[in-house]
Parts: C-alpha cells; sequence; structure tokens
C-alpha cells in the first residue's frame, strides 16, 4: 500500500491519552496559528493550558478566551472547539474525574500559578504507560492541590439554548461596537424589553448588561493578545475612550489590561 505524505494533524501526533487507564495524564502540543481541533469531546475532564499564544474555546456551553497564564477547565464529555489565535503551545492534562475527587463541578478558566506552571511543565515527561511512583506520584498529587486551588476568574460566555435568544446573543458577539438600547434588541426578535430581561436571566444567568459586557470583554482580550492597540481595542467594543474600557477590565480582574497581559 503506497504511504501518504500527508502531514498529520498535531492532535494525530500523539495516542489518545485521554483513554488510558491512569487517573491523570499530561501532554504536550503544538498548534499553528489559524488552526483549530474540530468539534469532539473526551471522556475525561480536560485542563488546557498555553505556555504560547491564546485559545478560543467554543463549547455547547459557551465560548471561553483562554490567555497565557491562564487555564481551562472542562468536563467530561463537554463538546468543543479549540481555535488557535497564534502559533500556541498546549499542555493538556487528562483527569478522570471519577478517580479524582473535589474537582471543579463546572466549566471554567483559572489563574496558573508559577507553580501549578512547572508541574504542568515537568508532568508532560512522566511516562503514560506506567504507574508513577516516588516522586513522580508526589508531583501528580502536588498538581492536583494546585489544581483544587486555583481562583477562577470571569471569562465564560454562556450560550443560551432558546433559537431567538441565541441568534441575538451571535449578532452581540459579532458585533461588540454595536450601542443599540436593550428595547431595540428585543424589538428586533419580536419581544418586549421585559421579557428580554428575563429571558436572559433565564438562559444564561446574567443580565443582557452583563452578557453583553463579557461579550466585548472576550472579544478585546483576543484582540490585545493578538497585539492590537488598546485604544482601536476599547473604540472597536464600544467604548468611550480607553479609559473607559480600562475601568471596565479592571472592575474584573483587578488589574488594567497591560498589567494583565504583563
Amino acid at each position: 500500500m503506497a504511504s501518504s505524505n500527508k502531514p498529520l494533524h498535531p492532535s494525530e501526533k500523539h495516542p489518545h491519552f485521554d483513554h488510558l487507564p491512569r487517573p491523570l495524564v499530561v501532554m504536550e502540543n503544538r498548534w499553528p496559528a489559524g488552526t483549530s481541533t474540530g468539534w469532539h469531546t473526551h471522556p475525561t475532564g480536560q485542563l488546557l493550558y498555553a505556555t504560547e499564544g491564546v485559545m478560543l474555546v467554543n463549547t455547547d456551553a459557551g465560548s471561553w478566551v483562554v490567555t497565557p497564564n491562564r487555564a481551562l477547565w472542562m468536563l467530561p464529555r463537554l463538546r468543543h472547539n479549540v481555535t488557535m489565535s497564534g502559533d500556541v503551545l498546549i499542555r493538556t492534562a487528562y483527569i478522570d474525574v471519577a478517580k479524582v475527587p473535589t474537582l471543579p463541578l463546572a466549566s471554567c478558566v483559572m489563574n496558573v500559578s508559577p507553580l501549578l506552571r512547572e508541574l504542568l511543565v515537568e508532568a508532560v515527561h512522566i511516562s503514560p504507560s506506567e504507574e508513577p511512583q516516588g516522586r513522580d506520584a508526589r508531583l501528580i498529587d502536588l498538581l492536583l492541590d494546585e489544581i483544587r486551588m486555583s481562583p477562577v476568574l470571569p471569562l465564560h460566555l454562556p450560550m443560551p439554548d432558546e433559537g431567538r435568544l441565541r441568534k441575538l446573543c451571535r449578532a452581540l458577539s459579532d458585533n461588540p461596537a454595536a450601542d443599540n438600547s436593550a428595547a431595540e434588541w428585543a424589538a428586533s426578535i419580536g419581544v418586549a424589553e421585559r421579557t428580554l430581561h428575563r429571558m436572559f436571566v433565564k438562559e444564561t444567568g446574567m443580565t443582557f448588561a452583563t452578557w453583553r459586557e463579557q461579550a466585548r470583554l472576550l472579544h478585546a482580550l483576543q484582540r490585545i493578545a493578538n497585539g492590537d492597540k488598546i485604544i482601536d481595542v476599547a473604540l472597536d467594543c464600544g467604548y468611550a475612550s480607553p479609559s473607559a474600557f480600562a475601568a471596565m477590565f479592571k472592575r474584573h480582574f483587578g488589574v488594567t489590561p497591560t498589567r494583565f497581559f504583563a
């Protein structure tokens, strides 16, 4: 049979780490800018961490933007697609939640401390085919402790199930600078403004204003991580000035955009 010279997709360069009997396995993978994993699921929980580049993760439960020094914890069997912004170096921990208790009960973005970063880097070198002993076993125990203790960051944009509201949310995400009022958005899907507010809280757990601000924030994170100027990002996200945008950003993260990405 003739061999194919077609380059391997990055995900095909590794075995199915998420099907191994070990409770935790960590692998490393490099993805070129603009590539995507395609929609898929894992039977295990998954911690995605990129030391380089930015990941845009779309799931059936919503979207996340994951910047360097942040990690995304995803529950088992959550359907997702990861798109790379810039060249991305990912370290992925596959964790059997049935064997590892007290992990987060919802998918979320975590802060990655310097210790957690080094543990993930080191765990890549632990053989996935052998039961860890001695130092390796202690390293994995400490890695799990650090994951449990990592603070959660507000980087989630939940998507509603209701069809009209989902269409509206996609329009808001595609055009974050749109300054239409809630009443105007409500009219666009044929409901009263009060009904729109009730629908948002019921479907996303957020008010309309909070959801729109979160959509703008995630759009801004991806733009800034790509190297765009903050003044351009602020205006393109519907803010009157960089200072107004910085105030919103600091309200969410406690630091300015420049400090956050430093």
